[in-house]
């Protein structure tokens, strides 16, 4: 792909939308809410809007930077950087994440597709069994039928380009996602018993705050903005000279945590109200979205109504984070394999369904097989969130600290008379705290995987 003929999104909107879809998606919906619920409520939503504030901000701007000024994909951008080949496998992990990832979560996106459907269909009651999703998941072929429907669904918009097909689906999808979310909480909110899961959300208790409030929230908000997956670098690479990179972050910022928070409002106060105010029921990730939740639909005036609304939402904010890890592989291929998108697109659907069937039948015919005693999603999710991610965030550091210089990103940032009001907060990041963060997050989670520490 020749750099002039490059394609790029038309304007400030098309970029935030779109960097705000690949930072809004399944993290934020099911895993934020688990995660402050088990980690201090108030205490740990404030220390995440910190975090993303300071960690967050700085390496948005990093990697946004990076791929405007080089007008190039995560490999291309380290190499053009640094002309050093050590740093170049930084940039080929990066690339590497997103191809390792969107296939796992398509699975996922799958299962979405499937409750969907459901509730379009069935009797609340019979989603609500505690056995639909587990005869579901372990169903190797159901399991696999919905993870082909929404893998076509994301090949789709990915075959039409940047602006016609992941602009327009960003534009059309993420307002719609907010007004979805908006309703679903103010339902959740109203329900008898709620008001002690939103205090328990928003009122900070510090006896709840421990050093795994910090890593828990630091690693959520790894995931939660996209950082390290090579898709900032690949969307900076389309976005225009004019746009403002510091005013485009703080927007994708807080478009993201505002979705968090949100996801928080309906789900938290929701279980609260469903047990009577007993914690325990906020379980971890998929049993809290796909078992816990239909059963307080179930238990709900309009609880089909209120299925399919908010499934649909899941389904938007999977959809538009799948479209930003597939791109983002897509793009690789392109600038290094000189391929064009169909033939990208055609790779990419290739090995979606090769890695995406492992970990779809992983459930099911493949229970048997794991792979450091994980099965595959779990497996492929603790490679690329736990391992590779750190490893591409300290790389990302390196090259701007060592190679492109911070006057040379600071220039990129300034350009066109914009403004970089947080650049002693960004230099103070990079150097310093960005690298340990990253480094506590690695050592911890293998640490977690090993049973040295239990996160």
């Amino acid at each position: 792909m020749k750099q002039e003929n490059r394609a790029s999104f038309s304007g400030k909107i098309g970029f935030v939308l779109s960097a705000a879809g690949a930072s809004v998606g399944l993290g934020n919906i099911w895993r934020f809410p688990y995660l402050c619920a088990k980690y201090g409520g108030g205490i740990f939503l404030l220390v995440y809007i910190v975090l993303t504030l300071t960690f967050g901000y700085t390496m948005i701007v990093a990697e946004t930077s990076i791929g405007r000024s080089t007008k190039k994909s995560p490999v291309g951008a380290f190499s053009a950087l640094s002309g050093n080949k050590f740093m170049t496998v930084g940039g080929w992990i990066n690339a590497v994440i997103p191809i390792l990832i969107v296939p796992y979560y398509s699975v996922i996106g799958g299962w979405v597709c499937k409750y969907l459907f459901e509730y379009l269909r069935s009797d609340v009651n019979s989603i609500a069994e505690d056995t639909f999703f587990t005869s579901f998941i372990t169903n190797g072929a159901a399991s696999e039928f919905w993870f082909i429907i929404f893998s076509m669904m994301v090949l789709v918009v990915i075959f039409m380009g940047v602006r016609n097909g992941i602009e327009r689906v960003s534009k059309m999808m993420m307002p719609v996602l907010v007004v979805l979310a908006i309703i679903i909480s103010i339902y959740s909110v109203t329900r008898p018993g709620a008001l002690s899961g939103v205090k328990y959300l928003f009122i900070p208790n510090i006896s709840d705050f421990s050093l795994m409030t910090v890593v828990t929230a630091m690693g959520q908000m790894f995931y939660s903005l996209s950082i390290a997956m090579g898709i900032l670098i690949t969307f900076g690479s389309y976005v225009k000279k004019n746009v403002s990179i510091e005013a485009s972050t703080k927007q994708v910022e807080f478009f993201d945590t505002a979705i968090a928070i949100l996801a928080s409002v309906m789900i938290i106060p929701a279980v609260f109200a469903f047990s009577g105010g007993d914690q325990s029921a906020l379980k971890a990730g998929p049993s809290l979205m796909f078992i816990t939740m239909p059963k307080i639909f179930a238990s709900m005036g309009f609880g089909r109504i209120i299925g399919i609304l908010f499934f649909a939402l899941v389904l938007f904010a999977a959809v538009t984070s799948a479209i930003a890890l597939t791109e983002s592989a897509v793009s690789t291929f392109a600038d290094e394999f000189s391929w064009s998108r169909k033939k990208g697109t055609t790779i990419m659907a290739v090995i979606m369904v090769v890695l995406g069937s492992l970990s779809s039948l992983g459930n099911g015919p493949l229970a048997e097989v794991k792979l450091l005693g994980m099965q595959f999603l779990d497996f492929f999710d603790f490679l690329t969130n736990s391992v590779m991610m750190p490893i591409a965030a300290l790389s990302t550091c390196l090259l701007i600290t060592k190679y492109m210089g911070l006057d040379a990103l600071e220039a990129e940032v300034e350009q066109d008379g914009h403004t970089f009001k947080r650049k002693g907060v960004f230099s103070f990041m990079i150097r310093f705290l960005c690298p340990i963060f990253v480094i506590i997050i690695l050592i911890s989670a293998v640490a977690n995987v090993l049973g040295i520490i239990h996160m």
